[in-house]
C-alpha cells in the first residue's frame, strides 16, 4: 500500500457564482447583493444582447431585447448603478462578454478608480473568445483578424495594468453546447488558445521576458455535459494538453505558470422543458465530473438554474443551484481527499484516447494556417456534430429521461401556475432608453467627441486600444458610441452558417414520408416549396435555426437561412424577395413577442400577410397564445423535439395558406 497521503485538512472550494443579470442596473444588483448574502463568493455577469453585441438600447436591433437575457450596461452610470455598495477589491467578477470586452473591461476600471482601488487589485475574468463566437454563440462585431488584435491589446495592457483579471477566458461551453464532440471541444478551444497567444507575440508588445506571465492569465471556461465518465476524462485530457503545449509550443518551463486554470458552467443544453424537475439532478451530476477530481478540479463554478428550458430562472431557482454548490463544498469531505483517480486504468485510457483525438484534430487545423483560418471548417464540424446529436435524440439511441423514454408523469407543482418564471417587465425598456437619453444630455459632449476621436486614431494608428478605451469611459461615452467608433474602422462581419455543408444527418424513418409530402405540396403549388429561416434581434444562439434549415433542405424543401442578426425589415424584404411560401422564426432570447409582432406588421404592410409564419424558442404557455393572437401559425418550444415530423407540419401549413387565398369564402 503506497505511504502517500491520501487525506489532509480541507482545501479551498472553488469560487461559488451564479451567472445573473436582468431588467436593469439597479434590479442586477440587487440580485448580486441577495446572492452574496446567501453565500455566493463571485460575481457572474449576464450581460444583454445589445451590450454584447455593442448597440446602446435605442438602436433598430436592440427592440425587445433591453433586459432580457442580461443587463443592459450603456455608460459608467449604469456600472455604477450595477456595483453600488459592492467593493471591487473585494470581489471577484466574470464577465461573460467578448466583442464589447474591452469597452466593459474599461468601464470597470474606471468604477474602480472612482472607488479608490487600484487597478492592480482587481480579481476576475473577461471572456473575450471571439472565436467561439464566430462558431457558436454569434455576439462577434468585427471580423476575426481586427478581433484578435482587440484581444491582444487587452492581453498585453492588463498583464501591466490588471495583473490579477484574466483578460481572456477561452470558452469551450459554447461549443458543446452548439454540438461539439469532447475531441472536438478540447482542439477547437486549444487551436483558439494559440491563436491568442500567437496574436500576442506577433503584436510585440510584450517583451520575450514577460511571456510566461502573460500566459498564466489565460484561464478557461468549459462546459460539463450529462456523460459523467467521459466528462471528467475530459478535464483531465485538458489539464495535459495544455502543459504539453506550453512547454513543446512556447517553451514555458515554469510548472505554475503551466497549470490549465479553468471556470465552468455545466451543460444547458441538456436541460429539458419536458418534466423540467429532473433537470436538478442533471446540473448535480454534471457538477461532480469538474469537481470530484482533484487534480482537475475547476477554479469558480456556476450551475444553471432547473427551469433555465422554461424561461428566465426567478431568486429562489438560483438559490436551488447556489445551496446545491454549497452543500457539495462544505458538507461533504471532498476537497480532503487526493485525487481520487489516480491510478486508474479506465480514467487513464478514456484520457489517452481524447488526447489522441483531440491533437489529431488540433493538427487538421494547423494544417490549414489555425483557428482563424479554419472557421468554415470548424463550423460545418460542429453543425454536424449537432445534428447527429438531433437525430440521437429523435430516434432514441441518444436516450433522454423524460423526453424520449419515461415520458408518462404527474403534474409538477413547481412549474405550473403563474410565477413560475421571472418575467421582464416590457415597460423597463423605456425606462433604460430615457435614462440613455438623460445620460447624453448631461455629460460634457466635447469630452465625449474628443474621446471618440482619440479611440478612432489609436485604431487607426496601430496603437493599444486600451488607454483610449478607459478614457473614454471616464469621458461618459455609451456602448453604441464605443462599438461603432471601431466599426467605422475594422467594418462588421458576417460569419459561416455552416448549413450547407450539411445535407442530411443520417437515415430516419419518417424522413422518406415527409419528403413524399413536401414533394406533393410542391407539385400543388407548381414550384418547390421555399421556406425562409430568419434570426430576427440579436440573439446569436443559432442552433436550432442552423438544424431546421438543414432538415428542411434534406427533405426538399428550398431554403434561405442568412445566419443571425436581422432587422424584422430585412426578414419581410428577404421573405419578398425570394416569394417565401412560409417564414420561420427562431428566437431563443425572450424578444419573441416585440419582434414577431413587428414581422407582422410588416408583412400586413407590404401585403404578405397571407404568408404563413411559424415560431420556435423557449416561449412560455401564454406567450405562445398571444403569439397565436397575432397570426402565428403554429409555435415551436424545445418540447417539440422531433424535426422532421416538423418539416411535415410546415409543408401542410404552406399548402393550407394558398388554398384559403384561392378559396376566400370556403
Amino acid at each position: 500500500m503506497s505511504a502517500k497521503p491520501f487525506q489532509h485538512a480541507p482545501d479551498a472550494p472553488w469560487i461559488i457564482r451564479t451567472y445573473a443579470g436582468h431588467s436593469t442596473a439597479d434590479k442586477s444588483n440587487a440580485l448580486y447583493r441577495a446572492n452574496l448574502a446567501k453565500g455566493q463568493t463571485g460575481l457572474s455577469v449576464a450581460f444583454d444582447l445589445p451590450t454584447q453585441t455593442g448597440y446602446d438600447p435605442d438602436h433598430i436591433l436592440a427592440r425587445g431585447e433591453v433586459g432580457k437575457v442580461g443587463v443592459p450596461v450603456s455608460h459608467m452610470g449604469d456600472m455604477r448603478a450595477l456595483f453600488d455598495q459592492i467593493p471591487l477589491d473585494r470581489m471577484n467578477t466574470s464577465m461573460t462578454i467578448n466583442a464589447t470586452a474591452a469597452w466593459l473591461l474599461s468601464l470597470y476600471v474606471g468604477l474602480a478608480q472612482e472607488q479608490g482601488v487600484s487597478p492592480k487589485a482587481l480579481q476576475g475574468t473577461t471572456q473575450n473568445d471571439l472565436m467561439k463566437e464566430y462558431l457558436s454563440r454569434g455576439t462577434y462585431i468585427y471580423p476575426p483578424a481586427p478581433s484578435m488584435r482587440v484581444i491582444s491589446d487587452m492581453v498585453a495592457w492588463a498583464y501591466v495594468e490588471t495583473p490579477k483579471w484574466n483578460p481572456t477566458n477561452i470558452c469551450s461551453y459554447h461549443l458543446q453546447e452548439a454540438g461539439a464532440t469532447p475531441e472536438q471541444e478540447l482542439a477547437y478551444a486549444l487551436a483558439t488558445a494559440v491563436a491568442v497567444l500567437d496574436a500576442v507575440k506577433a503584436g510585440g508588445q510584450v517583451p520575450e521576458a514577460d511571456f510566461t506571465v502573460v500566459v498564466s492569465r489565460i484561464s478557461f471556461f468549459v462546459n460539463a455535459g450529462i456523460r459523467f465518465v467521459t466528462e471528467l476524462c475530459k478535464m483531465r485530457a485538458f489539464t495535459e494538453l495544455w502543459d504539453e503545449l506550453l512547454q513543446q509550443r512556447y517553451g514555458i518551463t515554469d510548472d505554475k505558470a503551466r497549470r490549465f486554470r479553468y471556470g465552468v458552467q455545466v451543460n444547458s443544453l441538456g436541460l429539458t422543458e419536458q418534466q423540467p424537475e429532473n433537470n436538478v439532478y442533471r446540473i448535480l451530476i454534471e457538477a461532480l465530473a469538474v469537481t470530484l477530481s482533484k487534480d482537475a478540479r475547476c477554479r469558480a463554478l456556476q450551475l444553471p438554474a432547473w427551469n433555465e428550458a422554461l424561461g428566465l430562472p426567478r431568486p429562489w431557482d438560483q438559490q436551488w443551484s447556489l445551496r446545491m454548490q454549497q452543500v457539495l463544498a462544505f458538507e461533504t469531505d471532498l476537497l480532503e481527499y487526493e485525487d481520487l483517480f489516480d491510478g486508474s486504468h479506465v480514467v487513464a485510457a478514456k484520457v489517452a484516447q481524447l488526447k489522441t483525438q483531440a491533437i489529431d484534430e488540433l493538427a487538421k487545423i494547423d494544417a490549414m494556417g489555425g483557428a482563424a483560418a479554419a472557421i468554415d471548417y470548424m463550423k460545418g464540424q460542429l453543425v454536424a456534430s449537432n445534428a447527429a446529436r438531433v437525430r440521437g435524440v429523435e430516434t432514441g439511441g441518444m436516450t433522454v429521461i423524460g423526453v424520449n423514454r419515461y415520458p408518462e408523469t404527474e403534474v409538477s407543482p413547481l412549474s405550473a401556475g403563474e410565477g413560475s418564471i421571472e418575467t421582464v417587465d416590457p415597460r423597463l425598456e423605456a425606462e433604460v432608453i430615457g435614462r440613455l437619453k438623460q445620460w447624453k444630455a448631461d455629460r460634457n459632449g466635447a469630452a465625449v467627441i474628443s474621446a471618440l476621436a482619440d479611440l478612432d486614431s489609436a485604431a487607426k494608428e496601430g496603437r493599444n486600444l486600451m488607454p483610449a478605451s478607459l478614457a473614454a469611459a471616464k469621458a461618459g461615452v455609451t456602448t453604441g458610441e464605443w462599438a461603432d467608433a471601431l466599426r467605422n474602422v475594422f467594418g462588421e462581419y458576417r460569419g459561416p452558417t455552416g448549413v450547407a455543408v450539411v445535407v442530411s444527418s443520417g437515415t430516419d424513418p419518417d424522413e422518406e414520408e415527409v419528403q413524399k409530402e413536401v414533394a406533393r405540396v410542391s407539385a400543388a403549388l407548381g414550384e418547390t416549396l421555399r421556406f425562409l429561416v430568419g434570426k430576427p434581434g440579436l440573439d446569436g444562439h443559432s442552433n436550432g435555426a442552423e438544424q431546421i434549415a438543414t432538415r428542411a433542405r434534406a427533405v426538399g424543401m428550398e431554403v434561405f437561412y442568412d445566419g443571425i442578426r436581422s432587422t424584422p425589415a430585412e426578414i419581410v424584404q428577404r421573405a419578398k424577395d425570394t416569394r417565401a411560401h412560409v417564414i420561420g422564426l427562431s428566437i431563443l432570447s425572450g424578444s419573441h413577442l416585440d419582434l414577431v409582432q413587428e414581422v407582422v406588421r410588416l408583412m400586413r404592410i407590404e401585403g404578405m400577410d397571407h404568408v404563413p409564419v411559424i415560431v420556435g424558442g423557449i416561449i412560455p404557455p401564454q406567450d405562445a397564445m398571444m403569439l397565436k393572437q397575432m397570426g402565428v401559425r403554429r409555435v415551436y418550444t424545445p418540447k417539440d423535439f422531433k424535426i422532421t415530423p416538423m418539416m411535415g407540419d410546415v409543408a401542410r401549413t404552406a399548402l393550407a395558406a394558398v388554398e384559403a387565398r384561392l378559396t376566400p369564402d370556403a
